[in-house]
């Protein structure tokens, strides 16, 4: 979606136009779910986190800014919504335990499955905000200021999160730095 395209169905949808969020929605819930899909380690909470980060921007329409693109203004909604729900419980094993049955019994097959439970436990051992800059930039593909935007952090932070996740990850599943 073209800039351009984007500010029309934003302006349509600030006027009440569901069509035209609906759109926007269609256009980006690829990129916000994947995101937050890293950035949580489980798929079904960031799914739900998701679709609430979209209810929130739907909302909240008026306050945004234009600033940044679309997908990382509803990122970002959607990071603080998963921090602030990720403070607000216990870290628990449990729910670890569960993300990774639930991978396991994938018909994937076992590697597959193996795989990402390995990337995923690699991943719940960066420190909180590395790996939403390393889930944003390596996973999702978003550029190291769209991820800055999304996160509030300065740009120099996230490429350092970035450099340093990568670095991390890379030793824990056994690879080359």
């Amino acid at each position: 979606m073209t800039p351009d395209e984007e500010a029309r169905l934003i302006a349509s949808a600030r006027r009440g136009d569901a069509r035209a969020f609906a759109a926007l929605i269609d256009a980006n819930q690829q990129a916000v779910r994947g995101f937050l899909r890293r950035y949580c380690g489980h798929w079904a909470e960031a799914d739900d986190l998701a679709q609430e980060a979209f209810v929130t921007a739907w909302r909240r329409l008026d306050r945004y800014e234009g600033r940044a693109r679309f997908r990382t203004w509803v990122s970002g909604i959607g990071y603080r919504i998963s921090r602030d729900a990720r403070r607000a419980r216990l870290r628990a094993d449990a729910r670890d335990a569960a993300w990774s049955k639930e991978q396991e019994s994938l018909s994937d097959g076992a590697a597959a499955a193996d795989d990402a439970i390995a990337v995923a436990d690699a991943m719940a051992t960066l420190p909180e905000d590395q790996r939403a800059c390393v889930a944003l930039c390596l996973g999702e593909g978003f550029s190291h200021a769209e991820a800055a935007d999304a996160l509030g952090l300065p740009l120099g932070t996230v490429k350092s999160h970035v450099l340093r996740g990568r670095e991390k990850l890379l030793r824990a599943l056994g690879g080359e730095t």
